[in-house]
């Protein structure tokens, strides 16, 4: 029997706060990737940086509890990083962040790690561009861009993504498949775009995949974009059919879907909310973690 795919998530946490009820659950694209990928199947390890604070502590603990290695968390002075969510009328509305600790470079520990996986997870929220290259060369590379679809910032990442994955929720079937052929054409061996209520398409060498979302009657869609991502990405790595990987991945996000929280966990809020910004004033002032060459 092929052992399990191993992925190392390195980058970006936070507690996500809902404040109208009063809780916080562990979440953050590349926590969230390091639980729905070891739900998956895979065996995954999680780095980053959280504080020893009540959000912090959860953090952690959701993640031991979810089977994901935590030896390479780091615990720093500071805040662990935090957002804050309302629900008027049902819809997620995203009112304000701290990104505290969690912006960091990998160390050379975080680096000697990299061989023994057979990919790492990052994206655009942990800020680690600079640090792809070197990635690049130890093993795969998977990157979230999210609802970024600049070509010049595609042309900077693709080219050392075996994975690179976009949420399009907005974009038509034809936009999406242009943008999945922007990234294969710029680099990246698959390109993963998720439509939300329309389904997924995954593009590669072998042609393109397309497969519908599966219907559920949704309590909180938080997570379930990391959670297609995570799966589409242990599925390519045990070297299963994209159509195959594409249905699990869709199920997988359905039942994200019904929980609350990006994969559950909840906690009383314990979250300090003066130092909070706007969403805008966060990727506005967010500088990226440190370059290899200041390292």
């Amino acid at each position: 029997m092929p052992r399990p795919a191993r992925i190392f998530a390195f980058g970006d946490n936070v507690v996500d706060c809902y404040r109208d009820q009063n809780l916080m659950f562990p979440g953050g694209n590349c926590v969230n990737h390091a639980v729905f990928a070891r739900r998956a199947g895979a065996e995954t390890a999680y780095a980053g940086a959280v504080c020893d604070d009540d959000a912090g502590r959860l953090i952690r603990q959701a993640l031991v509890e979810e089977g994901v290695d935590v030896s390479s968390l780091r615990i720093e002075p500071g805040t662990t990083a935090y957002c804050v969510i309302e629900t008027p009328d049902g819809d997620r509305l995203f009112v304000g962040a701290n990104l505290g600790v969690s912006i960091i470079a990998p160390s050379r520990a975080d680096l000697a790690r990299l061989s023994d996986f057979d990919a790492i997870h990052t994206g655009r929220s942990s800020h680690v561009d600079a640090w792809l290259p070197r990635f690049a060369e130890a093993t795969k590379v998977s990157y979230d861009l999210a609802t970024v679809h600049a070509p010049e910032r595609i042309a900077e990442v693709a080219p050392h993504c075996f994975l690179i994955a976009f949420s399009a929720g907005g974009l038509t079937r034809e936009e999406g498949l242009a943008l999945a052929q922007t990234a294969r054409n710029a680099g990246a061996r698959w390109s993963l775009v998720t439509r939300g209520i329309e389904g997924a398409l995954l593009a590669g060498e072998t042609g393109v995949f397309e497969a519908p979302a599966q219907p559920v009657e949704a309590i909180d869609t938080l997570g379930a974009g990391d959670t297609y991502i995570a799966n589409v990405l242990v599925g390519l790595l045990d070297g299963r059919h994209p159509e195959t990987i594409l249905k699990d991945a869709a199920q997988a996000a359905a039942n994200t879907c019904l929980m609350r929280g990006a994969f559950g966990h909840p906690a009383p809020m314990s979250i300090d909310l003066s130092n909070m910004m706007s969403l805008d004033e966060v990727y506005r002032t967010t500088r990226p973690a440190k370059a290899p060459e200041d390292a």
